[in-house]
C-alpha cells in the first residue's frame, strides 16, 4: 500500500483504504508497535484483587488470542510464584514471535514456562482451560461477537478460573487540539468496528453482563492509551487506520478526510497533537469474591 505524504498536498483518502483488518490488529508489527502504549495504559487497580484471588503455588494462566505475546511479557512479572503459561492464538506465525519472546521468571524470580497451543478463541471450552486458574486477553474482546464472548464466559465458569480481560476499545476519542471533522470520523469508526456483528465499543458491557450471569464478580477500570511526542509512529499508524475505516464504512467522508489526515498527521510529527484512546480492562472473580461491578 502506498503511504499517503506527512506534509504538502492534501493526502487523497484512494491512497488510505480501510486497512485490513487482519493486518492492522494481528500483524506483527503492529503489535510490537503498540506494545508499550499497551503496557502504560493496563490498569494496575485490578491487580491486587486478582493476586488475593489466585492460588498458593504453581499458578497456571491461559492467555487467549495471544498474539505475540505481550499480555504475558507485562503480566507473568507482576505476579508472583512458579507460572505455567498456555498461549493461545488460530496463527502459527504470531505463536511462534509469543513463544520466542515469552518471559521466564516471575515477580519474585520464580521461573515461567510457556507452551503454545492454535486455537481459534470463539471456540474455547471448559476443557480447554481445565486446571486453569487465570485466563487473560488483551486487545480481544472488541473483535469477537456476542455469541464468541458468552461462549468465553462459559468456559471460564465452566474452568472455574478468573478472567483479566485488558484494553478493549470503549468508543472514545478525543484529539487535542480538536478539529470539526473529529466526531463524525469517530461514530463512523465505531460502526465499523460493529461491522459483521462484532461487539466493537459494545464489548465490555456485553462481557460484564455474561460473566455476572455465570456468577461472576466483575470489575471495570479505564485503560486508556494517552500518546503525545514520544509516540508519534504510533499515533501515525494509528490515525491513518482509524480514518481508513471510517471512510470505508462512511463513503461520503472521502472527500473531507484526505485534508483531514494530512493535517493531522502533519500535527503527529511536529508534536503537536496529542490523542487519548480510551479502553477498559475487564477482571471477573468467582462468584465468592467479593467487589463492585
Amino acid at each position: 500500500m502506498r503511504r499517503p505524504a506527512r506534509t504538502g498536498t492534501p493526502t487523497p483518502v484512494d491512497e488510505v483504504p480501510a486497512p485490513d483488518p487482519e493486518e492492522v490488529r494481528y500483524a506483527p508489527e503492529w503489535l510490537r508497535l503498540r506494545e508499550g502504549a499497551d503496557a502504560a495504559a493496563r490498569s494496575r487497580d485490578l491487580l491486587e484483587p486478582l493476586r488475593a484471588l489466585l492460588p498458593a503455588g504453581p499458578l497456571a494462566v491461559h492467555d487467549v488470542g495471544c498474539g505475540t505475546g505481550s499480555m504475558g511479557r507485562w503480566l507473568a512479572p507482576l505476579l508472583p510464584g512458579p507460572q505455567h503459561w498456555t498461549l493461545h492464538d488460530r496463527d502459527p506465525y504470531l505463536l511462534h514471535f509469543a513463544a520466542a519472546d515469552a518471559p521466564r521468571t516471575a515477580a519474585d524470580g520464580s521461573p515461567v514456562t510457556v507452551r503454545t497451543r492454535r486455537a481459534d478463541v470463539g471456540r474455547l471450552t471448559p476443557d480447554a482451560l481445565r486446571g486453569a486458574a487465570l485466563v487473560t486477553a488483551s486487545a480481544l474482546l472488541d473483535v469477537l461477537t456476542a455469541d464468541e464472548v458468552t461462549a468465553l464466559a462459559a468456559a471460564c465458569a465452566g474452568a472455574g478460573c478468573a478472567a483479566l480481560l485488558t484494553l478493549s476499545v470503549a468508543g472514545r476519542v478525543e484529539l487535542t487540539p480538536g478539529h470539526p471533522l473529529d466526531a463524525e470520523l469517530a461514530a463512523a469508526f465505531d460502526d465499523h468496528q460493529r461491522r459483521t456483528g462484532l461487539l466493537g465499543p459494545d464489548a465490555v458491557p456485553v462481557a460484564a453482563d455474561a460473566f455476572t450471569a455465570h456468577g461472576a464478580t466483575v470489575r471495570v477500570r479505564p485503560s486508556p492509551w494517552r500518546l503525545g511526542r514520544a509516540e508519534a509512529a504510533l499515533t501515525d499508524r494509528w490515525l491513518r487506520g482509524w480514518v481508513g475505516a471510517a471512510v470505508a464504512q462512511r463513503p461520503a467522508l472521502r472527500e473531507p478526510a484526505g485534508p483531514y489526515l494530512t493535517e493531522r498527521l502533519a500535527a503527529c510529527h511536529a508534536g503537536e497533537l496529542e490523542v487519548v484512546v480510551h479502553h477498559d480492562d475487564l477482571l471477573a472473580l468467582g462468584g465468592s469474591a467479593g467487589g463492585d461491578t
